[in-house]
């Protein structure tokens, strides 16, 4: 559990912890805002809660986490990790993604909800961690840099959104140091 302060001096404390049942009306305006007004989610077609909590049960059963920034009873923002790719090959490597309420940016609570998802995923025995960027989303770009997430690709007008096309932006993050001998990391518990 992380704690600091959720809004600035005088506010309450933000707690960082895994998501329970209750917060998913939060969880799906937040994404909902996101993907309305944004093209951060290549997606055009608004949640329901049932959505949400079907997706968080998947990670459930992957043993990845669903983590939430709180302060008081209010949802700031939530994270989450699944696999990049479903084959086995991939097993070493997740998604992360990051999710802020829109009145909760720029006060850090992005930074310590990626930082504590990605002790998360070494704890789980991940290797590295992937993002998918939407190429104008600067403020999303330089976050992840500034993190230690290093540009590796961009795929040109892969998504369609707001009636054009995006392109995306891959980043990485080594959880673990690479590994140039090309031996196998040993597997998971």
């Amino acid at each position: 559990m992380v704690n600091g302060v959720l809004g600035g001096e005088g506010s309450e404390k933000m707690q960082i912890r895994d998501a329970v049942l209750a917060d998913f009306d939060q969880i799906t305006a937040i994404y909902n805002e996101i993907l309305t007004n944004s093209t951060a989610i290549y997606n055009d077609r608004p949640a329901t809660r049932e959505d949400r909590i079907a997706w968080w049960r998947g990670r459930q059963k992957q043993g990845y986490p669903m983590l939430v920034a709180t302060g008081g009873s209010r949802i700031a923002g939530f994270a989450t990790f699944g696999d990049f790719r479903s084959w086995p090959g991939y097993r070493f490597t997740v998604e992360g993604t990051v999710h802020i309420d829109s009145g909760s940016r720029g006060q850090g609570i992005g930074t310590e909800l990626l930082k504590t998802l990605i002790v998360r995923a070494k704890a789980l025995g991940k290797h590295t961690m992937i993002a998918g960027v939407d190429s104008e989303n600067a403020a999303s770009l330089r976050f992840l840099e500034r993190l230690g997430f290093q540009r590796v690709g961009r795929l040109q007008e892969v998504g369609f959104k707001f009636n054009r096309f995006l392109n995306l932006v891959f980043l990485q993050y080594w959880i673990t140091p690479p590994v140039s001998s090309g031996k196998v990391p040993p597997e998971q518990p």
